[in-house]
């Protein structure tokens, strides 16, 4: 078991005998550094949108890379410094230069240097956006070389730096602006269809709408058509008189949208679409295009999700060219990242897949042959950060470790052979030089706030400390945080587990306990970060007097496919049956009072703290369920199906998940919170759930935050939090 370290005091008996002055002075003092070390936490310093969030999260600082020299950015200034010399940072240049630069040509000042980067390694360039405006300023000479104006309603920007075209979404279509300052509308589609933006419910990992190719003259983009999805009848209350504000929501087993990929080539001024068949009920996903430009390489799906095929599309007909693997599998195939091509080798790429049941590389010609398999193992990789093009080797993010942590090796793409980078304790996240030779390596651990670490791929050690962040949290009254593990509910599966003991805790009293709990895929809770992870609320809690207890069952992320997939048609079951193990743990301790267990959740996390009140209700006496999914008709297509399959298919896996079947279970008090305007876990979840329970006689409490979407922001989520501890202090404690 791993803890953090508590606080050490002097004990009254120690000092007394010592003579009466001594022990007067000495108390004064001792008291006064006990004042300091039990100084309390508001809601204020551990939510963020409290007004002293900031000071009591860790200290951090900007730093990117122009080509193999690191840059510290800061508001005013920015500092230079070669890791190669390992030499002195010097100052690049400074806010108000930079702003006589370009009030000399006529542009409006900048505000700060922390957002500006440097696109071309060989150029002393920096871009910056100033207003709606991009500007590429050359430093060493004050010389503004480039400038490109915004649109005044453009999302979704997409900026190519070779060609220094610009893709962007103006409402529901596509637009470009040229380099040389040319407005291009590349679709005019009308409301139902939107193009480049991200589709299939954001799901595949698909986080935008458009893809460059490399030299930047072809734009590959997404048309979603959505007329045949339902409308779901959102309401915008704070107009006058309440307006209609309808979200398109496919819910599970029901019409989905059709889409199609485009591309736009600015040579020709024309649009094609991949000739990839009728779009019905197929998802198309992780788009790539080979560094020739020629072809665009994408991931097609069933709507079972049972199947994934990686297809290739010839870029100047729509074409298509070739199916060059093809993934099964009985439950689902979740393919999240596209390919990735060798910088080194444009006739061999990478291929990520979960196929050994854990996520690994592959290396793969352009002809779907298999060539290696780069790692293996039973651990996954996080993510593929980049390339060592000089030692050709791809640099990655593993939990090689263990399951709670992010490390860095680099693997060899001609032998396979893995050597870790940096620190290996921890969670790390790093950004790779442009040879690949260093990293800017910013990582926490559960004794460490925050590192950022300059790394030599090649030697694969630190070469300097650019911040060793303080504790934020020193001065106040830290609780004892512990991790460990237990048997899951098959009596073999390690699950990791995090303990918050009361703040002044006594081994000798019993304790009010609040299971926070998640449990759903592609989350975990509990890392090997600064303090385990721990929720600031957590910690609010135990400053309240309560045992804070939270478990990643099976079913949630990081431990690999089976772990993951043994929830598939059948969710909430596993889950809680790990989460009782947890209860059963709890009540072990002497300290707990079993009288007293209560239950806090969002989203996945609401679904299941819902379901643990309704299935154990002589268990749980209090629960608060945020954002809650009560029955998965009311889900999504894309995250619902992959899952549970549709309601057609599956009518005994939606029945036995439905929390308004068990509605009538409710004997504790349950506070359900939903955002008025929600569109992930729509608002009908809970309204259907509450007409359940009226139905059936039982009496949750509700509360709604009018205009909100699937979470609280801003000042709000302070109010949240104060909500949610009331209902715990007025039921449970």
């Amino acid at each position: 078991m791993m803890k953090r370290n508590s606080k050490q005091y002097f004990s009254l008996p120690s000092i007394i005998g010592r003579g009466k002055g001594w022990v007067f002075c000495f108390l004064l003092t001792t008291f006064t550094v006990m004042a300091q070390e039990h100084k309390p936490f508001t809601l204020h310093d551990l939510i963020p949108g409290g007004e002293t969030y900031h000071q009591c999260t860790p200290q951090n600082s900007s730093y990117t890379w122009w080509g193999d020299q690191c840059v510290k950015l800061d508001v005013d200034t920015l500092k230079v410094w070669n890791p190669a010399e390992k030499s002195q940072a010097k100052v690049l240049v400074q806010l108000d230069q930079v702003n006589k630069w370009l009030e000399a040509a006529d542009k409006k000042p900048a505000r700060s240097l922390q957002s500006v980067s440097f696109p071309y390694a060989d150029k002393s360039w920096m871009l910056l956006q100033v207003s709606r405006e991009y500007i590429l300023l050359d430093w060493q000479t004050g010389k503004v070389e480039w400038t490109l104006p915004i649109a005044e309603k453009a999302s979704n920007r997409d900026w190519n730096k070779t060609s220094r075209h610009l893709a962007y979404t103006v409402d529901n279509n596509l637009w470009i602006t040229t380099a040389e300052g040319k407005n291009i509308q590349v679709t005019d589609e009308p409301e139902g269809i939107k193009c480049g933006v991200a589709v299939h419910r954001n799901e595949f990992g698909i986080e935008t709408g458009t893809f460059w190719s490399a030299c930047g003259q072809r734009l590959a983009f997404y048309r979603m058509d959505e007329t045949m999805v339902s409308d779901y009848p959102q309401v915008d209350t704070d107009a006058r008189t309440a307006e209609y504000n309808p979200d398109k929501y496919p819910m599970a087993g029901t019409a989905s949208h059709k889409v199609t990929v485009g591309v736009y080539d600015i040579a020709t001024g024309k649009t094609l679409y991949l000739k990839a068949g009728d779009p019905t009920d197929r998802y198309f996903s992780n788009i790539a295009w080979s560094p020739c430009g020629q072809y665009i390489y994408m991931m097609e799906h069933p709507r079972e999700q049972n199947r994934a095929e990686l297809v290739r599309y010839h870029a100047l007909t729509g074409e298509k060219d070739a199916v060059l693997i093809t993934e099964t599998h009985e439950k689902y195939v979740e393919p999240m990242t596209p390919i990735t091509f060798l910088p080194w080798d444009d006739t061999k790429f990478i291929y990520q897949s979960q196929q050994d049941g854990f996520n690994h590389l592959y290396l793969y010609n352009n002809k779907g042959e298999k060539l290696s398999q780069l790692t293996q193992g039973d651990w996954l990789v996080q993510q593929l950060v980049g390339f060592n093009q000089g030692r050709k080797e791809v640099i990655i993010s593993t939990t090689e470790v263990s399951p709670l942590q992010s490390n860095l090796y680099a693997v060899s793409v001609k032998s396979g052979k893995r050597r870790p980078l940096g620190n290996s304790e921890g969670v790390h996240s790093v950004v790779l030089s442009a040879s690949g030779d260093w990293m800017i390596d910013r990582y926490s651990a559960p004794q460490t706030p925050r590192r950022i670490e300059v790394v030599s791929v090649k030697t694969g050690k630190m070469i300097d400390t650019l911040l060793e962040a303080p504790d934020p949290w020193d001065g106040f009254n830290v609780p004892e945080i512990t991790v460990g593990t237990l048997k899951a509910a098959d009596g073999e599966t390690d699950l990791y587990y995090r303990l918050v003991k009361p703040v002044d805790f006594d081994p000798t009293k019993k304790y009010p306990i609040v299971v926070y709990v998640y449990g759903g895929p592609h989350a975990q809770m509990i890392h090997n970060s600064w303090n385990y992870d721990v929720r600031g609320w957590d910690i609010y809690m135990a400053q309240k007097g309560y045992v804070v207890f939270t478990l990643d069952n099976r079913g949630s992320g990081n431990r690999g496919l089976e772990f993951e997939n043994v929830t598939f048609r059948q969710l909430g079951v596993e889950e809680m049956k790990d989460q009782m193990q947890g209860v059963a743990f709890l009540q072990s301790l002497p300290y707990v009072d079993s009288n007293r267990l209560g239950v806090h959740g969002w989203s996945y996390g609401g679904f299941m703290t819902t379901n643990l009140m309704l299935t154990y209700p002589d268990v749980f006496k209090v629960g608060v369920a945020g954002g809650p999914v009560t029955d998965w008709k009311y889900y999504e297509v894309m995250y619902g199906e992959r899952y549970m399959d549709t309601p057609q298919t599956n009518p005994e896996g939606y029945k036995n998940s439905s929390l308004l079947e068990k509605a009538g279970n409710l004997k504790g008090r349950l506070l359900v919170i939903h955002g008025g305007n929600d569109p992930v876990c729509v608002p009908q979840m809970t309204y259907s759930f509450i007409k359940a329970c009226i139905d059936k006689g039982t009496h949750p409490d509700l509360f709604i935050y009018p205009g909100h979407g699937h979470n609280m922001t801003g000042r709000d989520r302070v109010h949240l939090h104060e909500h949610i501890t009331r209902y715990f202090e007025d039921f449970l404690k």
